[in-house]
């Protein structure tokens, strides 16, 4: 873990250096009331094809607050633009889950100078309509009712706590491992320490809440044609919190997006099923090398055939035809 300077402030950044010799850069964004750590595994798996490095966005893990106080998806987009731009090794392959991959899909829409590819994994894009596991999220957001909400979390046993997280972002909350489970409180009871880290994860849920709401040219959705990278959406059946209707347009409406829906996963696939993720990043990879024509690092074989292109499932949303949307079974 080092600290890196932006002009937004300092960011913490977990580092995973490619073993096979130079590789290309990737840049790793996670959610709400998450951290670099979500990334461990993918970015294990993933060091023989790139050069990676996990930011703690501001206010979060051991990232400082933002000196400007921003914590709105725009303003986390900034931090992330800035720690791009401080490694100077741009375009970089960009990824984000839920918050992060809200935050990473404004980078590619207005930057895309900074992005190779871009990977989605449950982005939070707006959607309205009501749902049982998101109708919590808004009394947190109020103003007053919100804080009381916060701080009474913070006061939960870490231990019963972390396994509530869990329990809402894995499919299967028994297949948890042990130890990823006492990170997560370890990480819960560090973090109740810090005078900052309620505003920051109130501040970050309602600027989202808020970006939900946005009209014209910033709105999340009208940015979604202006993605010009090689984007690949990867969702699971069972994500209780982004639906698989936004998973959808999403693949609909970023030009050539092509599509990994593992039926049998959550909100956090890259913690839940980190080697099929790695699987269809690969692939995702090694596309786009073969169309540019440019030597990559050659990496093992992974375990398994690939397997069918086929839609979405019915009910869910029609994915553009061609051959961009797979289905894997965990």
């Amino acid at each position: 873990m080092d600290m890196v300077a932006t002009p937004g402030g300092r960011i913490a950044a977990r580092r995973a250096p490619p073993s096979g010799g130079p590789a290309e850069p990737a840049v790793f964004v996670h959610g709400l009331g998450g951290s670099s750590t979500n990334w461990t595994d993918l970015m294990g798996l993933l060091r023989d094809r790139v050069d990676g490095v996990a930011l703690d966005l501001p206010g979060f893990g051991f990232s400082p607050p933002p000196d400007d106080g921003d914590y709105t998806p725009g303003g986390h987009a900034r931090s992330v633009i800035g720690l791009i731009e401080a490694e100077g090794r741009a375009p970089v392959h960009l990824f984000g889950n839920s918050l992060g991959g809200a935050v990473t899909l404004r980078v590619a829409a207005e930057r895309p100078d900074l992005v190779r590819s871009l990977t989605l994994i449950s982005p939070a894009l707006p959607d309205l309509r009501p749902r049982r596991f998101t109708a919590g999220f808004v009394p947190l957001a109020a103003p007053v009712l919100g804080d009381r909400m916060a701080r009474a979390l913070a006061s939960q046993d870490p231990h019963r706590r972390a396994q509530q997280v869990m329990a809402l972002c894995f499919a299967d909350p028994a297949a948890v491992p042990p130890q990823v489970l006492d990170f997560a409180a370890a990480e819960l009871h560090r973090r109740r320490r810090l005078t900052y880290a309620n505003d920051a994860l109130l501040a970050s849920l309602r600027g989202l809440l808020l970006d939900y709401l946005r009209q014209g040219r910033r709105s999340p959705w009208r940015q979604l044609p202006a993605v010009s990278a090689p984007t690949l959406v990867i969702a699971g059946g069972r994500d209780r919190l982004v639906h698989p209707r936004v998973i959808a347009r999403v693949v609909r409406e970023i030009p050539g997006a092509r599509l990994l829906m593992v039926p049998g996963g959550g909100h956090i696939e890259q913690m839940e099923h980190p080697e099929l993720v790695d699987r269809a990043v690969g692939e995702l990879l090694a596309d786009i090398a073969e169309s540019a024509e440019i030597a990559v690092p050659t990496a093992p074989a992974r375990t398994g055939d690939p397997l069918p292109w086929r839609g979405i499932a019915a009910g869910h949303g029609t994915v553009r035809p061609g051959e961009h949307s797979r289905t894997f079974r965990s």
